[in-house]
C-alpha cells in the first residue's frame, strides 16, 4: 500500500504493462540497481551511458522546476494531497528524473515526476531524491511525454495532445507510437481525433461532464456542442450517443442530396418562405407543374401561430 501510494498510486499490473510497452524503458531509470546501460524510453533501444552521465542525488525542492515538455495541463488536487500524505510519513520513495537547466547553475528541469515534486512541497519536504540525467531536448520531451502518457489518470485531451506532439515534432507514425505506448493504432487515432472538436466540447471533456467515448461520437458533427449538451442533459450512454450522431449525420446527407437536386430558384424560394415564416420550408417540384410544400414546426405554439397567420390572411382575401 505504501509503495503504491508513493509511486503515483500505480498498481503492479500497470507497472508490468509499462515494462512490456517500453522494454525496460523508464522503469530502468528508477530501479535501485546501478546498471551501466539505460534503455531508451522512446524506442526501446539500448543506449550506452558514459560514467557520470547519470547521477543519483538529493536536491532542494526550490532547485527544481516543471519541465517544458509536461503534457499534463491539469493536476488533480485531491490526488496530490493523497500523495503528499504518504510522502509526509514515508518520504519520496521513487526518485524524480531531472536534467540540468541550461544557463542556470544549480537549477534542474523535471523530466518525469512533477506530481511527486508538487506533493513533496505540500508535505513540506526541503529535499527530494533525484536522478540527474544529461539529455538533449528531443530525448527530454519524448521521455516526459511518454512517462505521463502511461498514466491511467491523464486527461483524455492531454493524452491526445501528447500523441499529437510526438507525431508532429518527432515524426512518430501512429503505428510506431502504438508500439511504444502498448496501445492499438485505433486508440491513438481516436484520441487524436478529439482535438478536432470545438473548444466548447473539449472543455466539457476536461471537466468530466463528457467522456472521451461520448466525445468521439460527435467529432464529425457540425453542431457538436448542441448535441453534446443534449447528451449530458438526457444522460445518454455512448451507444445512444453514437446512434444519435449517426441519425443526425444521415439527416444532413439526405438534406444535402435533396438540395443538390433542386434548381437554384426553388432553393432561393425555400429560403425566402422559411425566413418569412420562421420555420423550415421544403418545396418539392414535380413534373407538370405539380408539387408539394412542407412546413416543419418545432412546437404546438409554432403551429398555432402559423394557423393563426393563415386564418388572418384568408380573412383579408
Amino acid at each position: 500500500m505504501i509503495d503504491d501510494m508513493n509511486k503515483d498510486i500505480e498498481s503492479e499490473d500497470e507497472l508490468d504493462h509499462k515494462k512490456r510497452g517500453l522494454g525496460r524503458g523508464l522503469s530502468a531509470l528508477f530501479d535501485d540497481d546501478d546498471d551501466d546501460e539505460i534503455v531508451a524510453a522512446v524506442i526501446g533501444e539500448q543506449v550506452n551511458v558514459e560514467n557520470g552521465a547519470i547521477k543519483r542525488s538529493n536536491l532542494g525542492v526550490e532547485q527544481l522546476e516543471p519541465g517544458s515538455f509536461q503534457p499534463r495541463l491539469q493536476f488533480d488536487d485531491s490526488s496530490i494531497d493523497q500523495l503528499a500524505e504518504s510522502i509526509a510519513v514515508h518520504g519520496v520513495l521513487q526518485p524524480i528524473l531531472v536534467r540540468p537547466k541550461k544557463g542556470e547553475e544549480g537549477k534542474y528541469e523535471i523530466i518525469a515526476g512533477e506530481r511527486r515534486w508538487r506533493a513533496a512541497q505540500k508535505a513540506q519536504l526541503h529535499e527530494v531524491p533525484v536522478i540527474i540525467h544529461e539529455m538533449e531536448d528531443q530525448a527530454a520531451m519524448e521521455i516526459g511525454l511518454i512517462e505521463n502518457l502511461q498514466r491511467e489518470d491523464l486527461n483524455p485531451l492531454d493524452e491526445a495532445l501528447g500523441y499529437k506532439r510526438l507525431m508532429e515534432e518527432f515524426d512518430h507514425t501512429q503505428e510506431k507510437l502504438a508500439t511504444v505506448m502498448s496501445k492499438s493504432r485505433s486508440h491513438i487515432a481516436n484520441m487524436v481525433r478529439l482535438l478536432h472538436l470545438p473548444d466548447s466540447v473539449q472543455a466539457m471533456v476536461r471537466e468530466g461532464s463528457l467522456s472521451a467515448g461520448h466525445a468521439r461520437a460527435l467529432v464529425t458533427l457540425d453542431d457538436a456542442f448542441s448535441v453534446a449538451k443534449k447528451v449530458v442533459s438526457q444522460g445518454l450512454n455512448v451507444r445512444q450517443t453514437e446512434a444519435l450522431a449517426l441519425k443526425i449525420s444521415e439527416g444532413v446527407k439526405a438534406k444535402n442530396k435533396e438540395s443538390s437536386s433542386k434548381d437554384p430558384d426553388t432553393v432561393a424560394l425555400e429560403e425566402e418562405v422559411s425566413n418569412a415564416l420562421g420555420m423550415k420550408v421544403s418545396i418539392n417540384v414535380k413534373k407538370g407543374g405539380k408539387g408539394s410544400l412542407k412546413i416543419d414546426y418545432k412546437s404546438l405554439d409554432q403551429l398555432d401561430d402559423l394557423l393563426h397567420r393563415l386564418s388572418q390572411s384568408s380573412a383579408h382575401m
